[in-house]
């Protein structure tokens, strides 16, 4: 559990992912971990504490944004990821800053609902199964009267009708044993797959919606109003017929019959709770919206951005479709390259909604290395299961690895320091002629060596503008 983990062991975590970077990483873990100590507050000290928002300085491709993504996973919490250059001043066309608010509520609400779904799963299950059932073998309905002379007649003794009735009773009761032991035999067998394959014919909602052109500055969101919802009260929707397998039927049914089990009502009240106390905003390329001291024009994406960020940061409440979002208490974490500017051309009540100020260090060799292996989800393999499912079984020496490290951060010094993504365009040439002629290999087991990585980019390595062009 989250609230058991200790700043020490968020660190831990996060080295699984990430490697170095130990000042961002310390910074991130005091964060999290004063959201679990802000929750065993009294209740007249739980508002007056607010996050003490980050801002990360360092280049491309060190693990800025890898950091708070992974932070965020940790937590289980809503996390959305931002560039600060998509943004607008409000009256002007573009997105307004608002609505990373909005997204940060529409990712919490698809949380908490697959939270909800998971928790309905098995009555949902059972749902699936009993309308499959249906399906297979429908029940009738046969109301049928019946109309005899016999009864009609006045002078007909009682006893005579009563000896009818029971009749009809006896024979109703045996079909009915003999109609329940037969859904037994079909759903004994919808149980052990045996009826997979069979066609059935089932009812899904058309998925059409009414088209309304709406006009508003803000968008529908902006405006507060769920306007799906609306319009599917307006014009409800309508069911078709179609035959499926048994199989598709319960993916389809499975998903239908857990929407119906989700309260909706509580997933939106949970869902802005989690997004209003543990949500987390990555603002990226803040650097570019930052003054500098020669701009000329209008800083629509610059000044006037600057300055519609600050309520949200310093805490507002946005309207949403789901209802009004506090974001007195959401994290925010900035990054930026800053190399054509400095954290000090932000302007001084940005700055001020920034404490904390973390400098991410440039990638070493030996950096470039531990990555290549070291994290769970390691490139290297990454690549080798890739190739693993053509059957091919590759392999990496030691020396193969240093050398491609070695390659990657002298290109990053000959050109454009990208950090680990050059990695990326390194392995993709080196792995090029494998990678196409897999299918075809004869031999299954392929060693990548150091003679093999020389031959592969060496030529390229030497030449400056092959590097910038290739790698």
């Amino acid at each position: 559990m989250i609230n058991d983990l200790t700043p020490l062991q968020i660190v831990s975590e996060l080295d699984k992912y990430i490697i170095g970077q130990d000042n961002a990483k310390k910074a991130v873990a005091i964060a999290l971990r004063n959201r679990i100590r802000r929750k065993k507050l009294p209740p007249e000290l739980i508002d007056e504490v607010t996050p003490k928002n980050i801002i990360m300085i360092g280049p491309t491709g060190v693990g800025k944004t890898e950091i708070a993504r992974r932070l965020s996973k940790l937590a289980n919490a809503p996390f959305v990821k931002v560039e600060a250059t998509k943004y607008t001043e409000v009256g002007y066309v573009g997105r307004d800053v608002e609505s990373i608010i909005r997204d940060l509520t529409e990712v919490s609400i698809q949380l908490v609902r697959k939270e909800w779904a998971n928790k309905v799963k098995d009555k949902a299950k059972k749902l699936v199964e009993d309308r499959i059932i249906n399906y297979l073998f429908p029940i009738v309905d046969k109301k049928k009267e019946q109309k005899t002379g016999l009864f009609n007649d006045s002078s007909y003794n009682e006893i005579a009708k009563k000896e009818y009735s029971i009749s009809i009773l006896e024979k109703k009761d045996e079909r009915e044993e003999r109609f329940e032991k037969t859904r037994k035999k079909f759903r004994e067998k919808l149980e052990k797959g045996e009826l997979e394959n069979r066609i059935i014919g089932i009812e899904i909602e058309e998925n059409i919606q009414p088209t309304v052109e709406i006009f508003s500055n803000t968008g529908i969101e902006g405006m507060g109003l769920n306007f799906r919802d609306i319009l599917s009260r307006m014009f409800p929707q309508k069911k078709k017929k179609q035959k499926v397998t048994v199989a598709e039927a319960r993916k389809i049914l499975m998903y239908s019959e857990t929407q119906r089990l989700i309260d909706m009502d509580e997933v939106i009240r949970t869902a802005i709770n989690k997004a209003e106390n543990l949500g987390i905003v990555f603002i990226d390329e803040i650097d570019k919206i930052a003054r500098q001291e020669k701009s000329y024009g209008p800083d629509v994406s610059r000044g006037g951005v600057q300055r519609d960020i600050l309520p949200i940061i310093e805490g507002s409440t946005v309207m949403t479709k789901y209802g009004v979002v506090k974001t007195d208490h959401i994290l925010f974490i900035a990054a930026g390259a800053f190399t054509t500017s400095k954290p000090s051309d932000l302007i001084p009540e940005l700055q001020g909604r920034f404490p904390i100020r973390v400098e991410l260090n440039n990638l070493s060799k030996e950096d470039l290395s531990r990555i290549l292996t070291e994290p769970r989800n390691s490139l290297i393999k990454q690549y080798v299961s890739l190739l693993s499912t053509e059957g091919l079984e590759v392999k990496f020496t030691d020396k193969a690895i240093n050398e491609i490290a070695e390659i990657a951060f002298l290109v990053n010094e000959q050109t454009e320091n990208i950090g680990a993504r050059r990695l990326y365009t390194v392995l993709e040439k080196l792995l090029e002629d494998i990678s196409f002629n897999a299918p075809d290999f004869k031999s299954k087991n392929i060693t990548i060596d150091k003679k093999y990585v020389n031959k592969k980019l060496q030529n390229i390595v030497k030449s400056e503008d092959l590097s910038r062009y290739i790698l």
